[in-house]
C-alpha cells in the first residue's frame, strides 16, 4: 500500500512544486504534417511550372525562327543575297562566327583560370578582394565600349604585330599576308571577345576553386607538397567541371556577340588568314543589315539567326555531356 500510495502521489507532488505541465501546441502533429505537405506540393508545382515555362519559351523561339526562315530555304538561289543560295551565303558567316569564338576561348580560358587561381589561393586577402571587385566590374562593361576600344585603339596598335606575323609566319595559312592596313581583322575581333568573356570565366572559376575541400588542401601541404602541387593535385581536379562550365558559358557569349564584332571587323570575303581584312559573323551580319531588310532578305537574316540558334544549342548540349562525364571530385 505504501508503494502504491507513493506512486499515486508522485504527480500531485510534482504539481504542487509550482511547475505547470508544458502546454500542448495549437496544431496537432497530423495538422503540421498536412500543412508541410501542402507547402511542398505547392513549391513543387511552382518550380515545375517555371521549368516548363523555359521549355515553352525555347520551343516558341524555335518555331518562330523556322516559320520566318522557311521562305529563305525554298527560295530561288539567284534571289538570295550573293546569288548562290542560302547555304552558300551562311557558311562563311558560320565559319567567321566559329573562328572568332574559338580564338576568344583559346586566349581567355588559360588567362581566366590563372587569374582565378591567383585570387583564390595566392593573393593576399586585401589584394584578392580588390581583384575580385575589378573582375566583376569588367563583366558589367557594355559590349559597345569594348567595340569602341577594339576599333579606335587596339586595331591601330596591333597592326605592327600583324606585319611581323605575316612576314615571318606567312607560310602558315593563318598568317598569310598581306597584313591588313587597318588592323580590323578576325584576330583583333577574337582578342576583343577574349577580353569580354574573361571576367565571366574568371568569376565562375574563382567561385569553384574556393569550394575545394580545405581539409584536402591542408593535408597535401602537410605531406610536403608545394603550393602549386597542392593546386595541381587538389584544386584543379575538383574544379575541372566548373571550369568547363565557365568556358562554355563564355563561348556562348562569344558566339552571340553583336555590336563589338560589328564595330571591329571590316567585312569581306571568307579567308583563312587571321591578319587579313575579311570574314564576318552571323550576329554582326544580322545587326548591320536587319534595319533595311524586307521580304526575302529579312527571311534570309532570320534563317541565319536560326543557324546561330542551332549552333548555340549544340554547344550547350555538348558542354552538358562533357560535364556529366567529369563530375567534381578530388583524385
Amino acid at each position: 500500500m505504501s508503494v502504491l500510495t507513493s506512486r499515486n502521489s508522485a504527480p500531485a507532488a510534482d504539481s504542487s512544486s509550482g511547475r505547470s505541465p508544458r502546454p500542448s501546441p495549437g496544431r496537432s502533429p497530423v495538422q503540421r504534417r498536412t500543412t508541410r505537405g501542402l507547402g511542398d506540393r505547392v513549391f513543387c508545382r511552382v518550380t515545375l511550372g517555371a521549368g516548363l515555362l523555359i521549355v515553352a519559351a525555347l520551343v516558341g523561339v524555335a518555331v518562330f525562327l523556322v516559320w520566318q526562315a522557311y521562305p529563305a530555304f525554298i527560295a530561288d538561289p539567284a534571289e538570295v543575297k550573293g546569288g548562290a543560295g542560302f547555304w552558300a551565303y551562311v557558311v562563311p558567316l558560320v565559319a567567321g562566327t566559329v573562328i572568332a569564338a574559338a580564338i576568344a576561348l583559346v586566349i581567355a580560358t588559360p588567362v581566366s583560370v590563372g587569374i582565378a587561381l591567383f585570387i583564390s589561393h595566392f593573393a593576399p586577402r586585401r589584394m584578392a578582394s580588390f581583384l575580385g571587385y575589378l573582375v566583376d566590374l569588367l563583366a558589367a562593361v557594355p559590349s559597345v565600349v569594348y567595340g569602341l576600344w577594339g576599333w579606335l585603339w587596339l586595331s591601330g596598335h596591333i597592326r605592327p604585330l600583324f606585319e611581323i606575323l605575316s612576314h615571318y609566319l606567312g607560310w602558315l595559312p593563318f598568317f598569310a599576308g598581306p597584313a591588313s592596313a587597318t588592323g580590323r581583322t578576325m584576330l583583333t575581333a577574337g582578342i576583343v571577345l577574349a577580353v569580354m568573356i574573361l571576367p565571366i570565366i574568371t568569376s565562375l572559376s574563382r567561385e569553384v576553386f574556393l569550394q575545394a575541400p580545405r581539409l584536402n588542401e591542408e593535408a597535401a601541404l602537410a605531406l610536403g607538397a608545394t603550393r602549386w602541387e597542392m593546386v595541381r593535385l587538389v584544386v584543379l581536379p575538383f574544379g575541372r567541371s566548373g571550369v568547363i562550365s565557365a568556358a562554355m558559358l563564355g563561348l556562348g557569349r562569344a558566339l552571340g556577340e553583336t555590336m563589338a564584332i560589328a564595330m571591329v571587323l571590316s567585312p569581306g570575303v571568307l579567308t583563312a588568314s587571321l591578319v587579313k581584312s575579311g570574314n564576318q559573323t552571323i550576329a554582326a551580319e544580322i545587326a548591320q543589315n536587319f534595319p533595311e531588310a524586307a521580304g526575302l532578305g529579312l527571311s534570309t537574316l532570320i534563317a541565319a539567326g536560326l543557324v546561330l540558334f542551332a549552333i548555340t544549342l549544340i554547344v550547350n548540349v555538348a558542354a552538358r555531356a562533357i560535364i556529366a562525364r567529369q563530375p567534381m571530385r578530388v583524385r
